[in-house]
């Protein structure tokens, strides 16, 4: 069974993208069979995982769109047993063309578009994961339809809680309305900048608040870590020996240990 997993969160610059590259990747290194799903218009997973736009056939708009199967939109990436379904900016109109449709068709279901497609493939991976953009939009809520739990990535930063209570309303709503099943995975803190206690007293208020859903595993603030998507690697590729790719494959271990994977 494959296990899907959205990264969520409507703030950007909490390290949603840079967690989808790492963690597909290092599930990929653990000997996991895995996809990534790029559900960003921007395609920033896209380009960090090495995969030149201009020589994209099919993108996660068109399997959206019902212009081709989902099987023709995966492609093999660069890694061992990574495989990525790409983004491009056309994804960006595809709010307007959900709501469109859905007042032409009464029946049309606007959230149910990802889940439908994913479904027929999700079982041939042991997990899929999915970047979404930064908005709690039709994009976000393919995505928390077609999931079993979300990863929200929480910057330790002053601000952090703020704006969570809205994320984890759509969460509910999404329940309720669309995806009974829908459970939260677990709470990444990100950008630890251990210099400062500021960054440690927002873990400890973060973990006050989630209590045991938050990952043992904090992602430090590295250098090597916002370098390594500019030359389209994961940073398990692009410095294996660094703090980034120890953090990474620890978080890894700790998202397949929660799903009972050997």
């Amino acid at each position: 069974m494959g296990k899907v997993i959205s990264l969520v969160n409507q703030k950007g610059g909490v390290g949603k993208t840079t967690t989808s590259i790492n963690l597909s990747a290092s599930l990929a290194v653990l000997g996991k069979k895995v996809l990534l799903i790029d559900l960003d218009p921007q395609g920033n997973a896209t380009t960090g995982i090495g995969i030149n736009k201009g020589e994209i056939e099919n993108s996660i708009y068109d399997v959206l769109t019902d212009t081709c199967d989902i099987e023709e939109a995966i492609i093999t990436s660069k890694y061992k047993r990574l495989y990525v379904i790409p983004s491009t900016i056309r994804l960006a109109g595809i709010n307007t063309e959900l709501v469109e449709r859905g007042i032409d068709d009464a029946s049309f279901v606007r959230g149910a578009q990802l889940k439908n497609k994913l479904d027929g493939v999700k079982d041939n991976f042991d997990f899929v994961i999915i970047d979404c953009p930064p908005a709690l939009d039709w994009i976000t809520t393919n995505a928390l339809t077609a999931s079993d739990s979300v990863i929200i990535p929480v910057q330790c930063e002053f601000f952090a809680l703020e704006g969570i209570m809205q994320l984890l309303n759509s969460i509910v709503k999404a329940q309720e309305k669309l995806n009974p099943k829908l459970d939260i995975e677990g709470v990444l803190l990100t950008m630890l900048d251990s210099r400062t206690n500021l960054g440690f007293d927002v873990v400890e208020d973060i973990r006050k608040f989630f209590k045991e859903r938050v990952y043992n595993t904090i992602i430090p603030r590295l250098i090597r870590l916002t370098e390594a998507p500019s030359h389209g690697k994961p940073i398990v590729a692009y410095d294996p020996k660094s703090k980034g790719t120890e953090a990474y494959l620890n978080l890894a271990k700790e998202v397949i240990e929660r799903n009972g994977h050997n």
